[in-house]
Parts: C-alpha cells; structure tokens; sequence
C-alpha cells in the first residue's frame, strides 16, 4: 500500500513516496513518526509517535510500535522536531487581537508626542469628521524611572486633529485617551459638574475640566457615542484574529467577555464549519446574552463553547484602577476602583451557580481580590455542592495578601494568570505596591507550592498573544527584550523608584526569582490545566489515545534549550481536530 510522507526537514513539508509492509496494521487517517512528543500526561512521558483517526488521537508510543500497528495514507515525519498539546490561552480577547491591523497600534511609543504623530499620520489619511480609534500606550513606557508618570492630555491631540475625533485605549483597556472633538460628542467637553461614577474617574484639571483621560466605567461615557463596527468589519476582525492564534500555536481560546452580537458571530462561525479555533466564551457580566445563556442553560460544543459569566471586581494597576487595601505608595489617598460593587457580584455569581455557569472575576488589586475570594467562599458555604463543582476563577490575581494567597486552595478557586503581565509590570510595580505588598504580586511559586494550578494566558491584545513570550516569562521572570545587564544598571534604573530594589544583583536572575515556574508546570499551565479551568481536561490539553488530535510542532525545543532560544522558536505547524490548521512558509524551501 502507497503511504504518503510529510517529511519535516528544516522548515517546510516535502513529499515523498515509500512502500511499507502493512499486515496486521489497523487503519489511521494520519501518523506523526520520529518526534520529541512532550505529552503532557500524569507522568509527563516523553514519546516519539502518534496515530490519529479522525479528530482524535488513537496511539502514542516509540516510532517503531506505532508503524507495526498502525498504517495510513498520511505520514508526518518529524526529523525529532518537538510536538507539544495545542496550546490554550486561558485568558484574551479574541476580538480585539483582529482590531490591531484596522485601529492604531501605540504599543512601545515613548512618549506622548510620539504617540500624537502616529495620530497625525491617521489623520492625514482620514475623511473629515472620521474617528480616530487607537489603543496600546502606557505612560509607564514613557519614563522608566518608575516616577509617577503623568497622564496625557487632550491638548496634545487636538493640536493634531482638531477635526476629527480620538479616542485611544491604553494597553490594559481601563483608560481611554481622548481628544476634545470627542469629549464634544459625548456633551462633556464644557462639563465641570463632578459626577459620581460608580467604579469609575474622569480627570480633571484645576478649574474642572475634563482632562481627557477617562478611567474603567467612565469609558462608557466616550464609548456610548464611538460608532460600532459592521458585522463584516468584525466577521473580518475575527478572521484576523484566528489565523493570529494559529499562528502562534493556540489551539483554543479563551474569550474573556463578549456580547450578544459578538457571540451570534462567533456562532455564525461555529454554524458553518468556519472557526478554526476552539473558543471558551464567557459573557460579559449582566448584558443581554446573559439572559439568553441562563434560558438555554451552559452550552459546550466542539467548536463554540458558552458557560461563563465574567466580571470585573477593580481596574487595573497600571491605571491606578486595581482596588487595593491600602492607598498606592506612589499616588497616597488612591485605593483604585471597585468597577462592580460586591453586592452585584455576589447577586450575579450566585446567579449564575444556580445556573450551571462558572464564574470568572476580573481581580488584580488585594482588595479586589479579597471582595470576590469572599462571595466564593460564601457560595461555598451555600452551595457546597454545586460550588465544588463550579471550578470559580479569578482572573489575573494579581496582588495577594498572605492570608488570601492560601484561601485559593482552601475554596477551589482556580488562579488564571498571565505570566507575560508580570515582566511587563515588573518595572513600575513596587512602586505603585511598596516593598511588602509586592511580596504577593504575581506569586506564582506560593500558589503553586500550595496545591494549586495556573491557568495561563495573555490577556492579548493587552499583551502578545505568543504563548511562547508567557512560557518565557513564567520561566525566567524576565522581560522578552532584556533587563539590565549589571547590578549598577539596575540600581540605576529604579533609582527615584517610590520604594527602590534593595537587592539589585537579586534582579539579574529575574525578578522576585523564588516564584518562578518548572518549565513542566510551565507547559501545563499553557496546556492541561487551561483544559481544566474550561472544564475539559478529559478532551484536550495532553496528547493520548481518546483526546482531540491538538497539537503543534515547534522549531526548537522549548523544554530544553537555553531560555533566550524560547523567545526565537517558531511554530512550524498547528494542528487542529487532526487537520493541519497552519503551517509555516519557509522562504526559499523547496
């Protein structure tokens, strides 16, 4: 019988025809041969072949077992290329990730002059009256030093667009930058009342003008008048966003708050074989698909999953949104923001166990933090049947105080965090938290040492949605573009920081060291366990015999190459429900 070998040399596929004895063989629709298989079972086994039918995966084992059992028409020969599960990104915005290509791309601007010029370039292109819509700059990116970093104003943009309107979200989406033209839009331009925004700011200057930065709920007010996105804008958004996720290896996603109209797309997708991508949905707190998920009850499919709801218990720390304890070390008399009262958290979380969905909550401050480990252990108490099987999350658990670091086992309450954050963070951190609130930020160590998993993920476009840059950071606790290379260059680097880093030479083997990951937990974290936090660990996230046929081929050997060779690793092909869903073009192959 003619087989078919895909063989992986380099970087490309290259077809050939071999003969095979083939008696005795059961049929596959497809056998991968002589890779480094990282399986990600209870014994974390190591193999070199599988066999796959269908969608699913029938046979792991050494390359010689499975030729003796197996036959197919299709045949991947590794060349001892590395396969690991397809990875899950337990925390993104799947939407957003496909606006990157349509809106303003700030990320990595220095200043707020340079972001303005990008700015003026838009405009030059635009119709009159057109919306300018941004997102990704970061005022912490505009002075390393770890000062408190002003927030721009409106004035810096309507000296470069006085006629069209601007509103730009920073990279953590709990602000908006805006210019007056949409301050005008919105009838606040000339509003000096102070209003009273539940879970909300908007900044003014001396004389109570707004400034043009409007934080967490007060972005309602410049949103309700942006002009929504076609259905084809968005239908080719998510497009963009799917063939992204592919690209990087993700096999799964899970989409952290969507809407009504989101989801009938996404549906739409799912109804005609169209996603390529498995989505995790979870709507957006009280909107009108949450009335709709309760009446037709959790739905888990293939393809389109919906059995969450998710909320937001705080801003975030970037912003100075995150609700902490105590006030900022860098901003005295600031405790962040409580974006949905403990009251209405309770009411919907409640709800929704009631329901059979599970609960994800937004938390990043201690406060935050606390106020929702506190209506999960209040369900517990009043479900504690249900509530065992609810898998609640918090999702980024950021800063932690001691005693709630160890209520996450005690309750069962899954921590989904996003490793690339805390290397992002690392920078201005401690001096928005001081030196010993920063003991439980990002404490992945603790929590894992304590009998918990991690979910992980990116929470892109916030952040890159390459899992590889988390993997990377959750290892290392180093940013993907370097740190300082010396003890004096760190010093030097948060030398007017609120706090200082004492133990400077500490930082050159990573920042706070102690809480870093295995790279076995690691992978987990990127795979099985966001399996788990989704409620299908017994479908995906390990490769064996019974499980969907997910998986990926990486150009190195993330498990055990010199770190910085992580950040280099490409993915050479993605392979979804058994099908390759993509592969890499390799210029110049043959």
């Amino acid at each position: 019988m003619k087989k078919i070998l895909y063989s992986l040399l380099g970087l490309g596929i290259i077809f050939g025809i071999y003969y095979a004895i083939v008696d005795k063989t059961q049929p596959a629709d497809l056998l991968i041969l002589n890779a480094t298989i990282y399986t990600v079972d209870e014994s974390n086994s190591v193999q070199q072949a599988m066999a796959i039918r269908g969608s699913r995966i029938i046979a792991v084992g050494t390359t010689e077992d499975i030729q003796k059992r197996y036959s197919s028409q299709n045949v991947i020969d590794a060349n001892g290329k590395t396969i690991i599960p397809g990875m899950i990104d337990s925390h993104a915005h799947v939407f957003e990730i496909g606006t990157n290509s349509a809106e303003l791309n700030l990320v990595g601007t220095t200043s707020s002059e340079e972001s303005a010029a990008l700015v003026a370039e838009r405009v030059k292109r635009a119709a009159p009256g057109e919306w300018i819509r941004g997102h990704g700059w970061d005022q912490n990116d505009w002075d390393n030093t770890g000062r408190n970093v002003p927030f721009p104003t409106a004035a810096i943009l309507d000296n470069v667009a006085p006629n069209n309107p601007v509103v730009l979200e920073r990279i953590d989406g709990h602000a908006l930058w805006v210019n007056s033209q949409a301050m005008k839009f919105a009838d606040i331009l000339n509003d000096k009342k102070e209003r009273k925004i539940e879970g909300g700011k908007i900044y003014r200057d001396q004389a109570g003008n707004p400034t043009g930065i409007f934080i967490d709920n007060a972005e309602r007010i410049i949103y309700s008048v942006v002009p929504d996105y076609s259905d084809a804008e968005m239908k080719a958004m998510y497009q963009r966003a799917f063939d992204e996720c592919l690209k990087f290896g993700l096999t799964s996603v899970h989409d952290m708050g969507i809407s009504e109209r989101a989801y009938n797309i996404l549906n739409s997708f799912a109804q005609n074989n169209l996603l390529p991508v498995r989505i995790y949905a979870a709507v957006l707190g009280d909107n009108s698909l949450w009335s709709k998920a309760k009446a037709q009850g959790p739905l888990s499919g293939k393809f389109l999953s919906l059995r969450a709801i998710k909320m937001l218990a705080d801003g975030a720390l970037g912003s100075r949104g995150a609700a902490l304890m105590e006030p900022y070390s860098d901003e005295p008399g600031n405790r962040g923001l409580e974006i949905t009262s403990k009251e209405k958290m309770k009411e919907l979380a409640e709800d929704a166990v009631q329901h059979g969905f599970q609960v994800c909550v937004h938390a990043i401050g201690d406060r935050g933090n606390k106020n929702i480990l506190d209506i999960y252990e209040e369900l517990e108490q009043k479900y504690p049947a249900k509530a065992e099987l609810a898998r609640f999350r918090v999702e980024h658990a950021q800063v932690l105080s001691n005693d709630d670091l160890l209520r996450f086992k005690k309750l069962h309450v899954l921590p989904s965090m996003q490793p690339i954050h805390c290397t992002s963070d690392m920078y201005w951190a401690q001096a928005r938290l001081g030196p010993e609130r920063i003991q439980g930020a990002y404490a992945w160590r603790r929590l894992l040492d304590d009998g918990n998993i991690i979910a992980s993920g990116s929470d892109a476009p916030v952040e890159n949605p390459n899992p590889l840059l988390g993997f990377y950071a959750a290892i290392t606790r180093q940013d993907k573009d370097g740190i300082p290379q010396s003890a004096a260059d760190v010093a030097a680097h948060f030398q007017l920081s609120a706090d200082g880093i004492k133990d400077s030479s500490n930082f050159l083997n990573g920042w706070y060291p102690q809480e870093k990951m295995t790279r076995e937990e690691a992978l987990k974290s990127y795979t099985i366990w966001g399996a788990y936090a989704e409620f299908a660990e017994k479908e995906k996230g390990s490769l064996e015999p019974g499980k969907l046929a997910d998986f990926v081929v990486l150009s190195k050997d993330i498990m055990k190459v010199e770190p910085k060779q992580i950040l280099s690793t490409l993915v050479d092909m993605t392979v979804v429900d058994g099908k390759i869903a993509y592969q890499r073009t390799i210029t110049g192959a043959k």
